[in-house]
């Protein structure tokens, strides 16, 4: 089937190329199920200069020679359709006319014929309520033409009527449209050269023929069709009532089928054979709108979907009680409404009173109304361009409402926005929010970047987003400080790598610093969050100092999270630490400062848990490498004695006096890979062992008999020499 559709459009455009017509629009689909029930083919388009979906019109009298006695009707409909302007009358918008073929393009339409059969499947109440919906519709259109233009439709009936892409239902059908005025009126004279103009045709016109509606009422004709209308789309199975034949008997109950029982009544007033008695379309809309009690009154006024279309024609003129209730109702027929209603209809419209700015009370209730009935989009391209498109488009708005309002909802609709939509258009209007005066606003800002940081740029993670963060680290608020070191610990692992090493650990010292309790504790989880963002000589000698002084913060708090965070640190530092050779000198110098710890055989350092076991191995590991570089034959030898010219020059002793002062042992950190001895180098290799012993035994002599010197360290009566 598609394929012959296809067929039929390449053949349709191929005829046009021959004619040498050029075309606003590109013809595609044809809809064969309208095909032989009017005077027309009806195809989707495309509309060249902006790719807009249309439908065409085609009236082809040259490859049908049986069509030009139809040819006065299509022009007809032609020159009425475009002078004929109403939001319930099918929209033109252009045409392509020749002697012999007619092509008139409008908005995008659907027959209504089509969409009766997919009804029939809703449940009665929602097919009722749709069905009176587009009727008032129908009756809203046929009083403009009756009343306003003072003419006779005269060819009403269900293959005139169309729905547009909101499902709201257009009057269409203008062949013999005509007022009585008219010289050329066309309905009087070639009315009969419609398609079955017997079956919606009114008794004066089955008596008297066409022409006899000249004298009439202009809506007399119409009210009657109306009626006939209103039958067939609420019994589809069923055959016109007996009214229709002479004698033309009043309608039985029997014969009401699924018309609903208040319009009953109301019905058969409108079949009335005598056309002064008969009553009008427009009396008949009247009573469907009036509030006043009586005979079947308010059947359109308390209808949901008419008072929803009506009450989203005055929205932005409402008051914001008036849209309250609008939006209420909106909300609880959300799941009810038809998908073409929701997506073309209301939701452009509640997008519209936003943009204006006159809603901005309601935003909060409007936006989130705006992604529930975008659900009912059947596509994500279509979604795309009927609910992303909007709402990205109110981005733009100053209205601070309307922001609220988008932030708050960004989690339902982020996921359909691609990176170049943020980058582009959410991006440029977003970022003022963190400059805003507002505080809610700044902070809602922060929280909005969290969700769409992995579809912002490179640029504007290490560089616009972070100068911004960087400024509301100083923010007067302390819930926005905090938040903004948040922020930049979740951000840290998507940081470029030079922009990880310059900002992450400044960041987070600056809240670290921060007078505000959580703002600190923030800062220590941002260390510990972004702990594989630092390299291991990064983490022991820029991250553990920056942190350290929280480990005695006042409050219990920090310090919990402080220690917290440096056992993580500590123990990366301990994983790598075992990885690591134990010393970084050649195999021949293996002896460490102090002894060299440990060296059991076991691998292990004699660790030591205290103070005062930690003092007494460093003067345990210091005789203890002495003894252990003394020959045994050379332990249990006389030590000589020397004079001092022999000894080697000991750096960090004092200079030779007639009463040397105290001495302190300097321990002098080891060179690697030095060979010379220097001092009393621990760890060195120890030469003339017996001078160096002589050397020892006469300063501690010396020392013996004062070790401190002549004087004391300190004197107990001079109070200016205390500590105090």
């Amino acid at each position: 089937m598609e394929y012959l559709k296809s067929l039929g459009s390449a053949a349709v455009s191929t005829i046009v190329q021959k004619s040498g017509l050029n075309l606003p629009f590109s013809l595609g689909a044809k809809n064969n199920a309208f095909e032989g029930r009017t005077i027309w083919s009806l195809y989707d388009a495309t509309k060249r200069d902006d790719g807009s979906p249309v439908s065409v019109f085609e009236f082809d009298a040259a490859s049908n020679p049986q069509k030009k006695k139809h040819l006065p009707l299509a022009n007809n409909a032609l020159k009425k359709l475009r002078t004929t302007r109403h939001p319930d009358v099918l929209r033109f918008i252009d045409a392509v006319t020749t002697d012999a073929t007619i092509y008139i393009m409008t908005e995008r339409v659907r027959p209504l014929s089509s969409a009766l059969d997919g009804w029939s499947s809703k449940t009665a109440k929602v097919r009722e309520a749709w069905l009176l919906w587009g009727l008032h519709r129908i009756a809203v259109a046929l009083s403009f033409v009756n009343d306003q233009a003072a003419s006779t439709h005269g060819n009403v009936h269900v293959d005139s009527i169309f729905l547009s892409p909101s499902g709201e239902w257009r009057l269409g059908g203008f062949e013999v449209l005509s007022n009585p005025k008219d010289e050329n009126a066309v309905l009087y004279t070639l009315g009969m050269l419609l398609p079955d103009p017997n079956t919606y045709a009114a008794p004066e016109v089955k008596s008297n023929g066409w022409s006899a509606l000249k004298n009439n009422n202009p809506s007399a004709a119409d009210s009657y069709s109306f009626a006939l209308v209103i039958h067939f789309v609420f019994n589809l199975s069923q055959p016109a009532p007996p009214t229709t034949h002479p004698p033309h008997p009043p309608p039985q109950l029997s014969s009401r089928g699924a018309i609903p029982g208040g319009i009953f009544p109301l019905f058969k007033k409108l079949l009335i054979p005598d056309p002064r008695s008969r009553m009008t379309t427009k009396t008949f809309l009247d009573i469907g709108m009036s509030e006043a009690s009586g005979e079947g009154s308010g059947f359109f006024s308390h209808n949901r979907l008419v008072k929803i279309c009506q009450g989203l024609d005055d929205f932005p003129l409402s008051t914001d009680s008036e849209k309250s209730n609008m939006i209420r109702m909106v909300k609880e027929s959300v799941n009810s409404l038809p998908s073409e209603l929701a997506t073309h209809r209301v939701l452009p419209a509640l997008v519209s009173a936003l943009d204006r700015g006159g809603a901005s009370a309601s935003a909060a209730s409007i936006v989130p109304l705006l992604l529930q009935l975008g659900k009912n989009v059947p596509t994500d391209e279509e979604y795309v361009t009927v609910v992303i498109g909007p709402v990205v488009s109110l981005f733009a708005s100053p209205d601070r409402g309307v922001r609220m309002a988008l932030l708050d909802s960004l989690e339902d609709f982020k996921d359909k926005m691609d990176k170049k939509t943020v980058v582009d258009k959410v991006w440029p209007y977003l970022q003022t929010g963190f400059t805003d005066t507002v505080v809610v606003l700044r902070e809602a800002t922060i929280r909005a970047i969290s969700q769409l940081s992995d579809k912002l740029s490179d640029r504007i993670l290490n560089n616009d987003l972070l100068r911004h963060l960087a400024k509301l680290q100083s923010d007067p608020e302390a819930s926005i400080r905090t938040n903004a070191c948040i922020l930049v610990g979740r951000l840290g692992p998507t940081l470029g790598y030079n922009t990880k090493r310059k900002v992450l650990v400044p960041a987070f010292t600056k809240a670290l610093k921060d007078p505000f309790l959580h703002a600190r504790v923030a800062g220590l989880m941002g260390f510990m969050a972004t702990i594989d963002c630092f390299e291991i000589d990064e983490l022991a000698s820029k991250v553990i100092p920056s942190m350290s002084f929280t480990l005695v913060d006042p409050e219990k708090l920090v310090r919990d999270q402080a220690f917290k965070a440096l056992t993580l640190f500590t123990k990366k530092l301990e994983e790598h630490a075992a990885t690591m050779p134990e010393t970084a000198g050649e195999p021949n110098q293996l002896t460490s400062v102090l002894g060299s710890p440990g060296q059991d055989g076991s691998g292990q350092g004699n660790l030591v848990n205290s103070a005062a076991g930690a003092a007494g191995a460093l003067a345990g590991w210091a005789f203890s490498s002495l003894g252990a570089k003394l020959a045994p034959s050379d332990l249990h030898s006389t030590i000589a004695t020397q004079s001092n010219a022999n000894l080697p020059n000991i750096p960090g002793s004092m200079p030779e006096t007639p009463v040397p002062p105290p001495r302190i042992l300097n321990f002098s950190p080891p060179e690697v890979g030095s060979s010379k001895p220097k001092g009393m180098q621990l760890g060195s290799h120890v030469s003339s062992t017996v001078s160096h012993a002589a050397e020892w035994a006469a300063e501690a002599e010396v020392e013996t008999s004062n070790p401190w010197g002549s004087d004391d360290l300190m004197d107990v009566n001079a109070d200016q020499d205390d500590w105090s």
